[in-house]
């Protein structure tokens, strides 16, 4: 996909998860996601700090060349039983827990979210940043932000029926990535749609991203 294409679904991936938590009040955010452990609240400060390790990664060019693309780069992550993955986990809850009230951090997801997405539309579309101790071309970047958001977004909405689902573009972004993540020979059973394919398929996500 070129970088409008990955810019787009970006877009379409932050403001769903805008779309989700808006008008939730500070009960809604403490209900329980997919995400062990995890209410709402802290959820969304995993994806707030995602998003500003976005800021940073698009503000930290890289002469390349990229070390790993779209896929790849979630190969490097380890998964299941993961140390790092469990402290990052209790970090994150500390965290959300310290602010006065969860409404605190919508506030600031809605501040940063579309300012990550204007960064991503600024980038050059051929230049390479560093994240994460990895180089990727800026589109690939996008792909994991928007593939991270969309799997975070199903997780959010697990006691949350009336929420909206992921946009198609953004979930196309996601099925893409998870789909090289499997390999050709992943045969996807006949009646699932995109949203069971990626739960199923991202059991490690958040569990690893």
């Amino acid at each position: 996909m070129t970088h409008r294409g990955q810019h787009l679904a970006l877009a379409q991936a932050y403001d769903g998860i805008v779309r989700v938590v808006a008008d939730l009040d500070d009960t809604d955010l403490q209900r329980p996601t997919r995400c062990r452990g995890w209410l709402v609240a802290d959820l969304l400060f995993h994806l707030l700090c995602d998003a500003q390790r976005a800021l940073v990664a698009l503000a930290s060019p890289a002469s390349g060349p990229p070390d790993v693309d779209a896929v790849g780069y979630w190969r490097a992550f380890p998964t299941g039983g993961d140390p790092d993955g469990a402290r990052h986990a209790w970090w994150a809850r500390r965290s959300a827990a310290a602010f006065d009230r969860p409404g605190a951090i919508v506030r600031l997801w809605a501040d940063t979210a579309p300012a990550a997405v204007r960064a991503a539309g600024a980038a050059d579309p051929d230049g390479c940043v560093t994240t994460q101790g990895h180089v990727l071309r800026v589109p690939d970047l996008l792909a994991t932000l928007t593939t991270e958001a969309v799997v975070h977004h199903l997780d959010l909405v697990l006691d949350l029926p009336d929420a909206p689902l992921p946009g198609v573009l953004a979930t196309r972004v996601a099925v893409a990535t998870m789909d090289g993540l499997l390999g050709d020979d992943t045969v996807r059973p006949a009646g699932w749609g995109d949203v069971e394919y990626l739960l199923s398929s991202s059991n490690a996500s958040c569990r690893s991203v």
